[in-house]
C-alpha cells in the first residue's frame, strides 16, 4: 500500500523565547518490508536542519532556531510503502540488544502484578503463542479512552486503572512480554485508518521469537501488524522515541499542538 503522511507539530510559547533546539523522530523507517519512497521537514521560522541515526536505528532530524519567535511550526511530509505483514530483515540480535529488550523501564516496569497478569497466559515452550496470548490479554485487560492517561502513565498504572491509549497498552505488552522473559520493543508509528475522522500517530510492540525473529503485534487493535501500520522507530519504550524532544530558553510557558492526516495515495 502506498500511503501519504502529513505530520504538522505547532510549538507556541506565552511570550517570545531567543533560543530552541529541537529533536524530531518522523522519518519512516525502511525495514521489515517498508520502504520511505520520500521525506520533507521544514521549519517556520526556517532553520538548517539536519540528521543522525540513534544507536537504535532511528532517524532523528534536529535543529536550532536562534531567531525571536513565539511559535515554531515543523512540518513532515512522507511517502510511504508498506507491505502486507512485517518480516524481520534480521531475524537475530547481539547480546547487547537482548540485553536493551529484556531489561524494566520507567514506562515498562516488572511487578508482582504485572508479573501475575501476564504468567496466566504464558503458554510453556510456545514463544509466539504467548505473545499472541497477551496480546488478546491487554486487549482485554483496558479499555480505550482518550484522555484517561497522560504521557506519563506506566504500564502498572494503566493497569491498575483499567484504561488508556494506544502508549499505554503498548507499555502494558512489553511489561507483560519481558516479565515471561520475552524480549519485546515499542514501535512508534502511523496507523491509516480510513473510517475515522480522527488521525493520530500510534504505538504497538515487536516481539522477538527465536526462528523467526520480530513479530509486530498491536495489543490496542488485537492484530499483527498490517499494510495499514507505518513503522517510523523502536526502542525500550516510549521515551526512546518520542516525536519531538527539545529544549528552549526563557521562563515563557510552551503549549504543543499535533495534526496529523495519513492518506491512501
Amino acid at each position: 500500500m502506498r500511503l501519504h503522511i502529513q505530520h504538522a507539530t505547532t510549538f507556541s510559547y506565552t511570550q517570545p523565547i531567543s533560543e530552541a533546539y529541537t529533536e524530531m523522530r518522523l522519518k519512516p523507517t525502511d525495514v521489515g518490508g517498508q520502504r520511505c519512497m520520500a521525506f520533507t521537514l521544514t521549519t517556520e521560522p526556517q532553520g538548517v536542519v539536519k540528521a543522525y541515526l540513534d544507536y537504535y536505528g532511528n532517524d532523528v532530524r534536529h535543529f536550532d532556531v536562534l531567531n525571536l519567535h513565539q511559535q515554531l511550526v515543523v512540518s513532515a511530509q512522507s511517502e510511504v510503502l508498506t507491505p502486507e505483514m512485517f518480516v524481520d530483515d534480521q531475524p537475530s540480535l547481539s547480546l547487547l540488544a537482548e540485553h536493551d529488550y529484556r531489561q524494566s523501564t520507567v514506562y515498562a516496569p516488572q511487578t508482582d502484578l504485572i508479573h501475575q497478569f501476564a504468567a496466566a497466559h504464558q503458554l510453556p515452550d510456545d514463544p509466539q503463542g504467548t505473545a499472541l496470548a497477551l496480546m488478546h490479554a491487554v486487549h482485554s485487560q483496558l479499555k480505550y479512552e482518550r484522555g484517561s492517561t497522560d504521557v506519563k502513565t506506566t504500564a502498572m498504572e494503566a493497569l491498575q486503572l483499567g484504561r488508556g491509549v494506544c502508549q499505554d497498552f503498548a507499555h502494558l505488552m512489553l511489561a507483560a512480554c519481558r516479565s515471561q522473559n520475552l524480549l519485546a520493543r515499542y514501535v512508534s508509528g502511523y496507523l491509516y485508518a480510513p473510517q475515522s475522522e480522527q488521525t493520530a500517530s500510534h504505538a504497538w510492540v515487536d516481539v522477538f521469537v527465536p526462528g523467526p525473529g520480530w513479530i509486530s503485534l498491536d495489543p490496542t487493535h488485537n492484530c499483527q501488524q498490517t499494510a495499514y501500520y507505518v513503522r517510523v522507530a523502536v526502542g525500550r519504550d516510549y521515551a526512546d522515541v518520542p516525536p519531538t524532544r527539545g529544549v528552549y530558553t526563557g521562563s515563557a510557558k510552551e503549549t504543543l499542538g499535533v495534526n496529523v492526516t495519513v492518506a491512501a495515495s
